[in-house]
């Protein structure tokens, strides 16, 4: 059976521990607890840790390449593995939906995302599952700003179940496939009002 390269994006260091921008390494380390998998071993200019998780072999990646050089790592990996597309799934921040919401889908551009343009240049395609967190755009200021700003506190409080529902709807991928889980999570609401 061909393992899973699920791969978060985000910018390695203390400074970008809890920033908007390291969303995708926030899941992977919630995955990595969930699933028993330690991210610990130094290759593919990241971290990685490898093992098996509702009947399916990962390897989960964490690039420490810094976001906007993250296809070097991630291409190496795939490489190695001779990952299929379809088994590469790249979980990483989007500004275009609301913080409590995340979204799932196959290919698409990169929507000025840094992470997204250099795995797609590296690769030569885009056509890779993408899960999205959403964390909203900046009412007023800069993107990059943003992006690279801590979660607010009372985003703080939300965050878990953000990243426990973004760990369920990679679960439901692995058991039952993409289209059960876009269906399920894709409009769900994972913050209780």
């Amino acid at each position: 059976m061909a393992a899973k390269l699920v791969v978060g994006l985000g910018n390695p260091g203390s400074r970008y521990l809890w920033t908007r921008h390291n969303a995708g390494f926030m899941v992977l380390d919630r995955l990595s607890t969930t699933a028993g998998i330690p991210i610990s071993k130094k290759t593919f200019s990241g971290l990685c840790g490898e093992g098996h998780w509702q009947g399916s072999r990962l390897i989960l990646l964490k690039p420490q390449t810094f976001m906007n050089l993250s296809g070097r790592s991630v291409a190496e990996a795939a490489r190695f593995h001779k990952t299929e597309l379809e088994d590469l799934i790249v979980v990483h921040d989007d500004l275009d939906i609301p913080f409590g919401r995340i979204k799932m889908k196959m290919g698409g551009g990169n929507g000025g995302h840094n992470g997204l343009k250099s795995i797609t240049s590296s690769l030569g395609t885009g056509e890779f599952i993408r899960l999205r967190i959403g964390i909203g755009r900046p009412v007023r200021g800069d993107a990059v700003d943003y992006v690279l700003s801590t979660f607010g506190k009372d985003e703080m409080n939300d965050l878990l179940p953000v990243l426990d529902g973004a760990v369920d709807m990679l679960e439901t991928l692995l058991i039952e496939g993409l289209p059960k889980a876009m269906s399920i999570y894709n409009n769900k609401e994972l913050l209780i009002p």
